[in-house]
């Protein structure tokens, strides 16, 4: 009989330890999902500009969640303003060409962004080396269906200075 009562022991031993290990799968799972849920619904990025033409990172999603999201523009290169300022302007992809030449008739003094142009969703102010400027805008002017650009508008810069926007 102590045979038997051995064996049903194990047994026991056996469920209640598939029980533990399926407790702690579960809990890893549940926090896997909450540090996703974390990332996802951070509503701000900061972009790093410099004096190569880049924008890094060259891609943003836009986690729907958020209300608003800000983007943070950091000039890492050593040229001044007027010789290699950068802004960030955010416009659907189709109107991002139209709004770079636009801007560039604007000029400095407008910071590259025409007057009052309805096409533009947001914009930073044009910066030079180790100068940082801000954006907030409303993620309900986003669009889950559309394709959003961001580039820099400053005199010729648009040609290599872009990148994507989505809304997740």
């Amino acid at each position: 009989m102590s045979f038997l009562n051995t064996r049903a022991l194990a047994n026991v031993v056996k469920v209640l330890a598939c029980v533990v290990g399926a407790v702690f799968s579960l809990a890893a799972t549940q926090a896997q999902a909450t540090d996703k849920n974390s990332a996802a619904a951070t509503c701000s990025v900061t972009i790093q500009a410099d004096d190569a033409y880049h924008f890094i990172p060259n891609h943003v999603d836009v986690p729907q969640a958020c209300q608003d999201f800000t983007v943070t523009l950091k000039h890492t290169g050593h040229l001044p303003k007027a010789a290699m300022g950068h802004n960030w302007v955010l416009t659907t992809k189709a109107d991002a060409p139209r709004v770079a030449k636009d801007g560039l008739i604007a000029g400095l003094d407008n910071q590259f962004i025409a007057p009052g142009d309805k096409r533009v969703i947001a914009a930073t102010p044009v910066i030079g080396s180790n100068e940082t400027s801000q954006v907030t805008f409303s993620v309900s002017e986003l669009k889950p269906n559309e394709t959003y650009a961001f580039q820099c508008t400053f005199g010729g810069h648009s040609a290599l200075m872009q990148g994507s926007l989505r809304l997740e």
